[in-house]
């Protein structure tokens, strides 16, 4: 086996083959541990030189399927290197040998007893484990040797290790261009579009109801952490939801088509139905939040029965009995821990829990998922060389990306980046909606409760987190909020001197035009022009006010009449002003005279349905 991901051929388990060596506390690579053998290593092998205490061998050498007469394969014994022959250790057998050359007249004998004693000061060394040790690892550092990729359906729950695989990884994932290519990692706020799909086909996935299905946005989550990393939020989205469907283009084998949007139909449509792809959904999630999407991750069935298996196991709670027939769930009342098939049973489970809705399955969901994070964190996986290698193969053989993270290094990038939110943090709550007032009294779908869920939505735009941080991160974001708060205090220039170029990066046409005409003739900002497009052209998701120090004045009258938040003045440190401010809209621009920011609550609605990850207290019912 190597790094290209030469698996498990003639029985070998890649991660059987990481082996805990107590003498420098960390794993180690033995390539010729197959089928739970553990053959003692001969002289020169490929493994005493990785199990040697004394050898500074790299734990990565050729397979030991090389038979013992390979001169190819298999390095002699003295090509092993060990421990220099010219300090105190190696010099009474250096002495003896030269004696020993010198007793023979001969300089040759000399230079030949010479490195004799070098190689037996060497093996001594070796032998008695006199080398001086590697200082141990502590238990945080070894688990930051592991961290590094991303385990695909929960997102900050853990991360693949740096040493598995990486090709075997690689090939596994599947990708999409959805025409948009963000970068792995930003600076910003980072709002990962999680998709469920129902999709029948494949290995793994046939069995479960309609067989025919062309794979819709079953369960949708759009995972929200703040600028900071210090939260993190968890949108589910009803898939039985009426919304409208906005145009998107798909690309396939090379070829570009436009699909027409939709008006009032349910959301599960945003993915499969007329050959959408999941940048449809992607457009869909972001007209409907407000909330501009940085990536996506799909996975099918197959992904919540192998990653809970990979784990070993995920505990969950049930308040009542549940026989559902439909999802196949059969468990008592109490705790259980599940994997595999029932795993899948349960977060397809609707018709035993509440009033039987899928509003009831996501409540299901949440659980799981949370005790899912909880599982990955722990330091039982985290420590466990098989674990890692099973959670990755599950995880990227279920994972479908857009193209930004479409291989494990941009994955890994991503996933260490995350994976600072505290557990503590994390929440998960569910879009508010209403039952829909057109069915009558049978209600089959729901309507987006606007009253509540636009409280929630500017919450999460605005990094506003639904669970108390702790209070030292609190203390730092209060310090950093009032540093920026300061922009805003002092004197205003008169409209007519201020000098602005407004850039558009809304993703809307001409509405940098829109913003000019309305400031030029509503405002009197006679000096403000139309940059055009946004560097690149690309859609920014906050509007951004750039200035000079010079420009203080101009820049708090221009942020009272756009209503600007704060966080959305830049100040540069130039000793010179530019001729004129840079204002750059985002897509939270909506309409001229509009103010752009709207203050989010401080804290949620008190009755949407949520779920903290750190709770392992909950029971479905």
């Amino acid at each position: 086996m190597d790094a290209q991901g030469r698996g498990r051929a003639g029985g070998i388990d890649p991660a059987d083959q990481w082996v805990f060596d107590p003498k420098t506390g960390s794993y180690e690579l033995r390539l010729d541990h197959a089928d739970g053998a553990d053959p003692a290593p001969g002289p020169g092998s490929a493994r005493s030189a990785i199990t040697d205490p004394g050898s500074t061998a790299s734990s990565f050498v050729p397979s030991s399927k090389a038979s013992p007469g390979s001169a190819s394969r298999t390095k002699p014994a003295r090509e092993v290197p060990g421990p220099r022959a010219t300090g105190r250790r190696g010099a009474p057998e250096a002495k003896a040998g030269a004696a020993a050359g010198a007793k023979a007249g001969t300089k040759t004998g000399s230079r030949a007893g010479a490195k004799a004693g070098s190689r037996a000061a060497a093996a001594k060394a070796a032998a008695t484990g006199r080398r001086k040790p590697k200082p141990k690892k502590s238990t945080k550092k070894k688990v930051l040797l592991w961290t590094g990729g991303t385990l695909a359906f929960v997102l900050v729950g853990g991360s693949l290790g740096a040493y598995l695989l990486y090709e075997h990884f690689n090939n596994n994932l599947n990708k999409v261009d959805v025409g948009i290519n963000n970068g792995a990692v930003t600076k910003g706020p980072v709002n990962i579009l999680v998709i469920g799909t129902d999709k029948r086909d494949g290995e793994g996935n046939k069995g479960y109801g309609d067989e025919g299905s062309v794979g819709h946005a079953d369960t949708t989550l759009l995972f929200h952490v703040s600028e900071d990393r210090s939260n993190a939020t968890a949108l589910s989205i009803p898939r039985d939801m009426i919304t409208d469907i906005p145009e998107c283009t798909t690309k396939k084998d090379g070829k570009s088509k436009s699909i027409a949007g939709s008006k009032g139909v349910r959301f599960n449509e945003s993915l499969g139905q007329e050959d959408r792809d999941p940048g449809c959904t992607w457009r869909t999630v972001e007209q409907l939040t407000g909330l501009k999407v940085t990536h996506f991750m799909m996975a099918d069935f197959n992904a919540v029965k192998k990653m809970s298996s990979a784990v070993g196991g995920v505990e969950v709670c049930l308040g009542k009995d549940i026989d559902d027939p439909k999802s196949h769930l059969k468990l008592s009342k109490g705790r259980h821990k599940i994997e595999g098939e029932d795993a899948l049973a349960f977060v397809r489970t609707r018709h035993s829990v509440g009033f039987e809705s899928d509003l009831d399955r996501i409540k299901l969901q949440q659980q799981f998922l949370s005790s899912m994070i909880r599982e990955m964190k722990s330091d039982d996986t985290f420590t466990n060389p098989k674990k890692l290698y099973n959670l990755g193969d599950a995880a990227t053989k279920s994972l479908t990306v857009d193209s930004g993270i479409g291989s494990v290094s941009d994955l890994t990038r991503l996933a260490k980046d995350l994976s600072r939110v505290n557990l503590k943090n994390i929440t998960f709550a569910t879009v508010p909606v209403l039952d829909n007032p057109a069915e009558g009294k049978n209600h089959k779908t729901v309507v987006l409760d606007k009253a509540k869920a636009e409280p929630l939505f500017a919450m999460v735009r605005q990094d506003v987190s639904l669970t108390e941080v702790k209070e030292k991160e609190k203390k730092q974001q209060e310090q950093a909020d009032a540093k920026q708060a300061a922009l805003l205090q002092g004197p205003r220039s008169a409209p007519a001197a201020v000098r602005v170029k407004v850039l558009n990066g809304s993703g809307r046409m001409g509405a940098a035009q829109e913003a000019v005409s309305w400031m030029q003739n509503s405002k009197g900002m006679a000096r403000s022009s139309n940059g055009g497009n946004a560097a690149g052209g690309k859609k920014v998701d906050k509007t951004v006010l750039e200035f000079a120090p010079a420009q203080a004045d101009q820049a708090r009258r221009l942020a009272d009449v756009m209503g600007l938040e704060a966080d959305a003045l830049k100040q540069s440190s130039a000793t010179t002003a530019p001729a004129e401010m840079t204002l750059t809209l985002g897509s939270d621009f909506k309409a001229a005279g509009t103010p752009i920011h709207v203050e989010a609550p401080a804290k949620a609605p008190e009755d949407i349905q949520r779920v903290e990850a750190d709770d392992k207290n909950i029971c479905a019912k």
